[in-house]
């Protein structure tokens, strides 16, 4: 009698499990892929925004000015006036160049702190130079608060800060007598300046 040969199939199961560990292996690779490609994107645009924000303060050479002014030497106020009139002339070089930034015109303002800014020199011994101060520090305080609401909503303690001390300078006291409230001024504005020109407007 002969004998039936019979063939032993090879079972289809490691086969299937092998081309679907492939498919896994192709998909994950690809899901892997692309999420590096996303995250390389959004580190990309990222440092787009930090360059940019860069190149606002750095261009911005009248805002560096004006801050490195006040933060060298705030202890020279003298009876000639001559730092309170320079630090007001940057600070009204400053929020212009910085109004230009976002689109607000500010010159009418401007060209009135300018006219105080000029009376506190023409006379040392004028009695009335902090009402000339105490109005230039109004204008500016109240420009640099709306500039505030219009492209930097972040900063609104500042502005508040710049106006508070805007209004904290006496119009009928010796400015001398006052000098800490007239610097605090300006150093409050430095700094609300020093932020917006570091920070990108929002408009």
């Amino acid at each position: 009698m002969a004998e039936i040969k019979i063939e032993k199939k090879t079972p289809m199961w490691p086969w299937i499990i092998l081309i679907l560990a492939v498919i896994g292996i192709l998909i994950y690779l690809f899901a892997f892929s692309s999420d590096e490609d996303e995250t390389e994107d959004i580190t990309e645009s990222r440092t787009e925004e930090v360059t940019d924000t860069r190149q606002v303060a750095l261009n911005n050479s009248a805002v560096i000015a004006y801050v490195s002014f006040i933060n060298d030497d705030p202890d020279q106020m003298g009876l000639d006036h001559e730092f309170t009139n320079e630090a007001l002339l940057k600070l009204t070089n400053a929020t212009s160049a910085m109004a230009d930034e976002i689109g607000y015109d500010i010159q009418k303002d401007l060209e009135e702190v300018r006219t105080h800014a000029d009376k506190i020199t023409t006379d040392p011994f004028e009695t009335t130079h902090a009402n000339s101060i105490r109005k230039s520090a109004e204008i500016l305080a109240n420009v640099l608060q709306n500039m505030q609401q219009k492209a930097f909503p972040g900063l609104t303690s500042e502005a508040n800060s710049v106006m508070n001390a805007a209004m904290a300078i006496e119009p009928e006291a010796l400015t001398l007598d006052q000098k800490e409230d007239v610097k605090n001024f300006f150093k409050e504005s430095a700094y609300l300046l020093e932020k917006m020109n570091n920070n990108s407007p929002q408009m």
